[in-house]
């Protein structure tokens, strides 16, 4: 697969006004032919010139019948969403336009070089972590990275306890402004179980672990967590993953992301 690493790197050429030079960036070409575009890959001499380098050699990367262009405007920060749209076309290699105007291409396109990483998250109430990685990666901000989320929420309704963490989940009992009389059911974690035996130390209750930070996990995974303590890199023999706390910043989420892939590829 060819995915110039920056749309700046991609020239778009209907003429020769400068004869054989091109943009000192110019490492690729959208080259206008009658039978529509074809995608060059150009080499230049860097002693020709400081702005328009002279063309020492091209190479024809795809024909005008192996081109598609794609019809909408696309946000060409975010790579993982345009490699899937360049398979969906069904040509060899596809062009896009940004929403500025700019020029990229995908040729051969391949989804197997994208990195799978495990969202873990809980609902409800909003899925925090899940929800925040969702539109961080709209933006582009991972593009990069050259990811894919694989997104694993649990719906905490589905447990049928007797009394979940608080009310903000919307639940009828909760540990916030319920006593517990024993016997019950609770959807909690370690925090919970803490305030539970704080305040009613001594009757028998059951805890269903709703921590998504506890295992099983798919790696490399990223999960939420309400301890602070617990956040950072999570690295064991056979381990590697992110904990992030329940109410963290999207620029922390997005931090946890790049050192948790960076951990992955063994750069840290």
């Amino acid at each position: 697969m060819i995915f110039p690493a920056h749309c700046k790197f991609v020239g778009h050429a209907t003429s020769m006004p400068a004869g054989e030079r091109v943009y000192f960036l110019s490492r690729y070409l959208v080259h206008e032919t009658g039978e529509g575009p074809e995608v060059l890959e150009v080499t230049t001499d860097p002693d020709s010139g400081t702005v328009m380098r002279t063309v020492t050699h091209t190479r024809v990367l795809a024909t005008p019948g192996e081109v598609a262009i794609y019809p909408d405007r696309v946000n060409l920060h975010h790579r993982t969403d345009l490699i899937r749209r360049a398979q969906e076309t069904g040509k060899r290699c596809t062009i896009f336009t940004g929403l500025d105007e700019h020029m990229t291409f995908v040729l051969d396109p391949d989804s197997s070089i994208l990195t799978a990483l495990h969202v873990y998250d809980s609902m409800p109430p909003r899925p925090h972590l899940s929800e925040t990685i969702r539109s961080l990666e709209e933006t582009g901000i991972f593009g990069e990275l050259q990811v894919t989320f694989h997104h694993h929420v649990r719906d905490l309704r589905k447990i049928g306890a007797d009394m979940y963490p608080c009310r903000a989940a919307g639940f009828p009992r909760t540990l916030d402004e319920d006593p517990l009389i024993g016997g019950e059911i609770v959807a909690g974690c370690l925090t919970g179980e803490l305030i539970a035996g704080a305040c009613y130390g001594g009757r028998n209750v059951t805890f269903v672990d709703i921590c998504p930070a506890n295992g099983p996990h798919q790696q490399p995974y990223i999960a939420r967590c309400c301890r602070r303590e617990r956040g950072g890199l999570v690295r064991t023999e056979d381990s590697t993953g992110y904990v992030v706390h329940w109410g963290s910043s999207p620029k922390e989420i997005s931090d946890a992301v790049f050192t948790l892939v960076d951990a992955w590829r063994g750069r840290i």
